[in-house]
């Protein structure tokens, strides 16, 4: 069977096809990013100048909304872009770059959350060995083993992507994803070995999600008998389990969506699906932390109410 193929230099991303009023999704999108600057920037910087907060749990906690924020403005400067432009779309690379950061956003989080899994663990099942075994040096070695694996296992899935023969330019998505791209070879059987790496990566991150739920098997294992360590589970574990169940919901969702969903679904809900991780993961994480973890609330709170009263003189 021959294939009307040429290399694709440009992609057209049709996620906006059928939008008839840009003027308020600009607004949304616009509103959305802003306010996911503010809320995770605001727990950054509370965070790096408390000193009281240079601890294990506070630094991984810094890395993840850091993370957000990567995550989020690999994505949205483009989408309000695109919106402001007659034609909505990417370069090649251009396309390859935006997925690369997306694969990485996804693999960060998964990979910080088993580190701040494995914090929790040592925290209140092993607490007299905490200092020793969470040390700055070794918090600072799982931190960069936790952004440069994933920046590895993405990297690889990008490269194999890129020596395929396009024959598509058209995107029906509102961002480039790595296996968008894959799905538009011309040629099926050259998409073995990518198939291949992309089963390793998920099998890889299905381990890291094996890892967290052992953590806390243990952890509520010990808390079960221990009035203190129940409280201590309570005021630290809990924002950390909302924050992976947020996680992984919206990216099986999404997941699910890209390999077996259907074509049939209205354009918005498509979009819906397509950026919920985009969404929510980067809003509530910081507010969930924020509100539920003392210093950082009490800190936050502490603020406002001392620019309030300046304010009022």
């Amino acid at each position: 069977m021959m294939h009307n193929s040429t290399h694709v230099r440009f992609f057209f991303l049709s996620g906006l096809n059928e939008t008839n009023n840009y003027r308020v999704v600009l607004s949304l999108t616009l509103l959305c990013y802003c306010f996911i600057v503010l809320v995770n920037v605001a727990l950054i910087v509370t965070i790096i100048l408390d000193k009281n907060m240079h601890e294990p749990m506070y630094i991984l906690l810094c890395t993840f909304c850091m993370n957000g924020l990567y995550g989020t403005t690999g994505f949205y400067p483009k989408m309000l872009w695109d919106l402001l432009s007659p034609v909505n779309g990417i370069s090649y690379y251009g396309c390859l770059v935006q997925a690369l950061v997306m694969t990485i956003f996804i693999c960060n989080d998964l990979s910080i959350l088993a580190v701040m899994a494995y914090d929790r663990y040592v925290a209140i099942c092993r607490p007299l060995e905490y200092h020793s075994i969470m040390s700055k040096q070794r918090v600072l070695l799982l931190v960069c083993f936790s952004l440069l694996t994933p920046f590895c296992i993405s990297a690889i899935n990008i490269i194999l992507t890129s020596r395929l023969e396009l024959c598509s330019p058209y995107i029906d998505r509102l961002f480039c994803m790595n296996w968008v791209i894959v799905k538009l070879a011309c040629f099926p059987a050259d998409t073995y070995v990518n198939s291949i790496v992309a089963y390793i990566t998920i099998i890889i991150y299905v381990l890291h999600g094996l890892f967290i739920f052992m953590s806390y098997m243990y952890v509520i294992k010990t808390c079960v008998n221990s009035l203190e360590n129940r409280a201590k589970f309570m005021q630290t574990c809990v924002p950390h389990l909302t924050s992976l169940l947020i996680f992984l919901g919206t990216i099986l969702f999404d997941i699910m969506h890209i390999r077996f969903g259907s074509t049939d679904l209205p354009q918005a809900l498509n979009n819906f699906i397509s950026i919920q991780f985009l969404v929510i993961s980067p809003i509530m994480n910081p507010l969930i932390y924020g509100f539920k973890l003392t210093k950082i609330r009490n800190k936050i709170l502490g603020g406002i109410s001392f620019n309030i009263k300046l304010l009022r003189r």
